[in-house]
C-alpha cells in the first residue's frame, strides 16, 4: 500500500477510536496543561509574533519582541520575500522557536506572493494575477484539499531546505480551520511528521467566542492529535489585532491579569515599521502598537508578579513526549 494512504487510513482508526477519548462522565477533565506537567493552577502563555517574512518590519518587530520584550515564539510565512533574512538570522541563533505560519492567501492590495508549489501545481489557489486568493473565501471555493495539501509539504519543504527550524505550525487568516477537509489535511502532515500543529482543545474560552463554528467542528480531532504524540493547547486568544493601537498595552494587561490556567498562547503581529511598511499595510500602527505592548515594563511585571509561566513549543513538545495518552476517562481521580 502507499505510505500515504496507509497514514491515511491509521487516522481514519484514530478518528473513530479516539472518539473513545472524549470525557462523557461530566466531571472537570484535566486541562492539557496538566497533562504537560503543570500544576492545575498554574496559567501557561506562549506569546506569540505572526507574519514573520512577511517583510523587513515584520522581522525586526519580531526580533525585538523576542530580545527585548516577552514574546516567546513566532511563525514564518514561507511564500514571502523576506524569508532569507529571518532565516540568515536563525542561524545565529538557533534556540529561538520558530514554526511556520503556514500561507494560503495573499491580502495586501500592492504587495504580493504566490504560492511555494508553484502555479502548476496548485492552480486552484492561485488568483487571475498569479498570486494567493486575496481572501480566505477564496481558498475555500477555489482550491481542492489535495492543492492544500500539496502547498503544505511545500512550505515545509521549502523551510528544511534553507535549514529553517520548524517548531510548530499553523495557519495565517486560519485558512487551515475553514473547512474540516483542509484541517483534515493540516493534522495528517502534522502527524506523519511530528511536528505540532495549532489545536485548542482545553477549556477554549476565547476560542469558542472568536471562533465558535470551527471550534465545535474539529473537536473531535483532539484526542487524535494527542494521541499521536503532538501537544494540544488549552485556549487561543486572536483578537489583539482589533484592539486600537493606544489600547494594546492597557488591554494585553487585562487580558494577562484574567487568563484561566492551562496552556493560552496569544497572537500579535509586531512589526518595526520601515519607510516602506505603511505602503504595505494599512495595519502599521497597529503592528507598531504590538511591539510597543510586548516590550512595555508593566506587562514583563504583571506576568512575574502574577507568577505567569512562559513558555514555547519546543516546551511543549518535550513535555509532550513524557505525558501520558488520553486514556478513557479523562477526569480527575
Amino acid at each position: 500500500m502507499n505510505p500515504s494512504n496507509v497514514l491515511k487510513a491509521r487516522i481514519w482508526v484514530l478518528i473513530f477510536s479516539g472518539l473513545l477519548f472524549l470525557d462523557t462522565h461530566g466531571a472537570e477533565p484535566l486541562s492539557f496543561g496538566e497533562r504537560l506537567g503543570w500544576k492545575a493552577d498554574q496559567v501557561v502563555v506562549i506569546l506569540h509574533v505572526d507574519d514573520v517574512g512577511m517583510s523587513r518590519a515584520s522581522n525586526l518587530g519580531a526580533i525585538e519582541s523576542v530580545e527585548r520584550g516577552v514574546a516567546t515564539s513566532w511563525a514564518v510565512m514561507m511564500p514571502c520575500p523576506w524569508v532569507p533574512d529571518i532565516a540568515h538570522y536563525l542561524k545565529k541563533n538557533p534556540d529561538v522557536d520558530s514554526g511556520l505560519h503556514l500561507t494560503l492567501t495573499s491580502e495586501w492590495e500592492p504587495y504580493r506572493w504566490g504560492p511555494v508549489a508553484g502555479k502548476s501545481q496548485v492552480p486552484g489557489l492561485v488568483d487571475p494575477e498569479g498570486c494567493l486568493w486575496r481572501n480566505v473565501a477564496g481558498v475555500v471555493t477555489k482550491s481542492t484539499p489535495d492543492e492544500v495539501e500539496r502547498e503544505i509539504r511545500a512550505q515545509i519543504d521549502r523551510a528544511e531546505t534553507i535549514g529553517l527550524p520548524i517548531t510548530h505550525i499553523d495557519s495565517h487568516m486560519g485558512t487551515l480551520f475553514a473547512r474540516p477537509e483542509f484541517f483534515e489535511r493540516f493534522v495528517r502532515v502534522g502527524i506523519e511528521k511530528q511536528i505540532p500543529i495549532l489545536a485548542i482543545g482545553g477549556h477554549a474560552t476565547y476560542t469558542r467566542i472568536e471562533n465558535p463554528e470551527a471550534t465545535g467542528k474539529l473537536q473531535a480531532w483532539i484526542p487524535i492529535i494527542w494521541n499521536a504524540g503532538l501537544p494540544v493547547l488549552d485556549d487561543l486568544h486572536t483578537g489583539s489585532y482589533g484592539w486600537k493601537p493606544e489600547e494594546k498595552t492597557r488591554r494585553l494587561l487585562a487580558l494577562l491579569a484574567e487568563l484561566k490556567p492551562g496552556v493560552t498562547e496569544i497572537l500579535f503581529h509586531a512589526s518595526k515599521p520601515t519607510e516602506d511598511f505603511p505602503i504595505i499595510t494599512s495595519s502599521s500602527n497597529s503592528r507598531l502598537a504590538d511591539l510597543k505592548a510586548l516590550t512595555d515594563p508593566e506587562v514583563k511585571k504583571l506576568i512575574q508578579d502574577r507568577g505567569i509561566v512562559l513558555t514555547t513549543w519546543k516546551e511543549l513538545s518535550k513535555r509532550r513526549a513524557k505525558a501520558a495518552p488520553m486514556p478513557q476517562s479523562t477526569t480527575r481521580g
